[in-house]
């Protein structure tokens, strides 16, 4: 995994409350067993029409947010079903981090096992983030060393994680990653085993 220290960018701002893993990534573009090429396929339903064209009234079609590292939604973010795919087409797209007042819990720990940073703020800091991102492009500085989501007009927020998943998060490490730390002890462990045989 990529790791995240600091992140700037302009945010894009999903005004939108119960985000579903569905609505996130479509049942029917869940075929595919590799974890890239799913971001063309993020929010399919709300992006295009029925008949393929772009819905331009839908954010992610504004070429103001084309670069953008940084999804803003309403509470309850990625309910729904578990499906990692989620994660996957968030990452694939480009976002890097998520901010939004509260997640389902499977969809969070997914996020931060693929390199997302998803931060918890309070629902009227976002509800600002959001407003301010609707009226023009707005951009943030996510540090998470610091633990800080820092705005260009000086607003500055807080936000909490636990210190397992930062450490990860910080050093791009997956769980497989991390147990590789440990291989020293692992190969100690399996000699003594085998010599106690």
């Amino acid at each position: 995994m990529k790791p995240i220290n600091e992140i700037s960018s302009v945010l894009t701002p999903l005004d939108r409350k119960n985000v579903d893993t569905d609505q996130i990534i479509s049942k029917e573009f869940l075929k595919r067993i590799e974890r890239t090429g799913f971001g063309k396929y993020l929010f399919y339903h709300w992006r295009f029409h029925s008949d393929g064209t772009p819905n331009q009234d839908f954010v992610l079609n504004d070429p103001r947010f084309q670069s953008s590292e940084i999804l803003v939604a309403q509470e309850n973010f990625g309910c729904g079903s578990s499906r990692e795919h989620a994660p996957w087409a968030i990452l694939d797209y480009g976002f890097r981090v998520v901010i939004s007042p509260s997640y389902a819990d499977i969809f969070y720990n997914n996020c931060v096992k693929n390199g997302i940073l998803p931060i918890r703020l309070e629902e009227a800091e976002v509800a600002a983030l959001l407003e301010k991102g609707k009226q023009a492009p707005y951009r943030l500085d996510v540090d998470l060393k610091h633990q800080t989501v820092t705005a260009e007009d000086g607003a500055s927020y807080s936000f909490d994680i636990d210190p397992y998943w930062k450490e990860m998060l910080l050093n791009g490490w997956d769980e497989i990653a991390l147990t590789i730390q440990y291989d020293s002890y692992i190969q100690a462990y399996e000699e003594k085993t085998q010599q106690a045989q």
